[in-house]
């Protein structure tokens, strides 16, 4: 839910979307939804609206498209924050428009980001797992979250029960509490059972909230959302690793390298948990892409403009 402040800054907007745009009640309705949803996302990732910088809108869409939404819906709803934005910045409450430099105007319609499967390689084995606790809980975490496809959300919340370690399952509890079955990678067995057996019990502390879930903070409870993403950036940098990497990039990596190498779309919708084929079809316009670009690359006349005369 938003503070009282920011639904006065939500309320003076919808203000002037009705006198000096005359835009109807369902509209404004809708824009009210799409920016309490902002509100609560900025403060889950502990960031300040004057401080806001375009990777953290783009890093917002593929939350929005990791949780399940479909494109149009996510297209709307970052349609609804740059005109936002742009009368915060207009009216003197933002210093500059953080939206400006975004793909031209269309992060509604940006492409989930991915690694190469190299890039991802390089930082999984950047992380030693006998560096104890640490280094262990860190390469599972992130074996996981590229092995499996998870989400944030169900890995923090991850127990050990979850695991079906005969048949190399994990049982997730994903959106809508639709229960799925995804599979445990190899790379991703061997991490987990370095950190169970190995880190876990030096995290555990007496009097914790919920010792029950598998990855545990330096004071034995529950990983946040916010922890997580310092980790992955904290570790890509030591990889040394130049990209913008963050938690969702490896889920989208999960997803495109599976499509790549020839998995099935609804096989691929099945493990990530999305309720609609249109949101995992966003992974096939990322396999277009770079298959135009090996073509413009590679085929002698890739980059033939016109005869010559």
């Amino acid at each position: 839910m938003a503070s009282p402040a920011q639904n006065g800054i939500i309320e003076r907007f919808l203000l002037y979307l009705a006198a000096e745009r005359g835009l109807s009640t369902n509209y404004r309705i809708s824009v009210r939804q799409s920016l309490t949803r902002f509100f609560l996302w900025m403060e889950q990732q502990r960031l300040n609206l004057h401080k806001l910088q375009p990777p953290d809108l783009v890093d917002y869409h593929h939350d929005l498209l990791s949780e399940g939404l479909t494109p149009s819906s996510c297209r709307v709803m970052m349609v609804h924050l740059r005109i936002f934005l742009r009368y915060l910045t207009n009216t003197g409450n933002l210093p500059s428009d953080p939206a400006v430099l975004v793909s031209a105007g269309r992060v509604g319609m940006a492409l989930p980001q991915t690694l190469s499967p190299s890039t991802v390689q390089q930082l999984l084995e950047s992380i030693d797992p006998h560096d104890l606790p640490y280094g262990a809980r860190d390469r599972a975490m992130l074996e996981m979250l590229y092995g499996s496809g998870l989400r944030v959300s169900e890995l923090i919340s991850l127990r050990p029960e979850q695991i079906d370690w005969e048949d190399g399952f994990l049982r997730i509890t994903g959106k809508g509490e639709k229960t799925r079955y995804v599979p445990l990678g190899g790379a991703a067995a061997q991490a987990l059972k370095t950190y169970r057996e190995q880190a876990r019990s030096m995290l555990l502390r007496e009097g914790v909230r919920d010792p029950r879930v598998l990855f545990l903070s330096r004071l034995g409870g529950k990983l946040t959302r916010e922890r997580i993403r310092q980790i992955i950036k904290q570790r890509a940098k030591a990889a040394g690793i130049g990209e913008n990497v963050f938690p969702h990039i490896l889920r989208h990596s999960f997803a495109t390298h599976l499509l790549e190498n020839g998995a099935d779309l609804r096989v691929i919708q099945d493990m990530l948990g999305h309720s609609d084929l249109s949101t995992t079809q966003i992974y096939t316009h990322v396999e277009q892409k770079r298959l135009v670009q090996i073509h413009h690359n590679f085929h002698p006349r890739g980059r033939f403009k016109g005869d010559a005369h």
